[in-house]
C-alpha cells in the first residue's frame, strides 16, 4: 500500500508562488509515473504535470512556463513549484503515482489564488 501526503497549499495573491509537496511512503523510483492533478469546483479533474521514472516531464498547456514538477529521491517527495499564479489556478491539487498499473491518490491540498 502506498501513502501520499500533500502539503503546501494555501491562499496567495495573483502573481504569487507556492510549492506543493507530496511525500510518499517508500522509494519513489519504484513509481513509473508521478503526477499532479487539479480539480476546480464544477470542473473535471485535469492533469497539471507529470514526471516519469526516466525523468521526462509533461505539462498542461495552461501551466507551461509557470509550473515545474520535480522529485527528491532522498526525501521520497515530488514537488510542484507554481509561479505567476492566476485566479484560474484555484483548485484542489492532488498527487498521483503509478506503481506498475496500480494507481494511488493523495487526499489533495487546496490552492486559492485571489485577484
Amino acid at each position: 500500500q502506498v501513502q501520499l501526503v500533500e502539503s503546501g497549499g494555501g491562499l496567495v495573491q495573483a502573481g504569487g508562488s507556492l510549492r506543493l509537496s507530496c511525500a510518499t511512503s517508500g522509494n519513489i523510483f519504484r513509481f513509473n509515473v508521478m503526477a499532479w492533478y487539479r480539480q476546480a469546483p464544477g470542473k473535471q479533474r485535469e492533469l497539471v504535470a507529470r514526471i516519469t521514472g526516466g525523468g521526462t516531464t509533461n505539462y498542461a498547456d495552461s501551466v507551461k512556463g509557470r509550473f515545474t514538477i520535480s522529485r527528491d529521491s532522498a526525501k521520497n517527495t515530488v514537488y510542484l513549484q507554481m509561479t505567476s499564479l492566476k485566479p484560474e489556478d484555484t483548485a484542489v491539487y492532488v498527487c498521483n503515482v503509478y506503481e506498475g498499473i496500480r494507481g494511488y491518490w493523495g487526499q489533495g491540498t487546496q490552492v486559492t489564488v485571489s485577484s
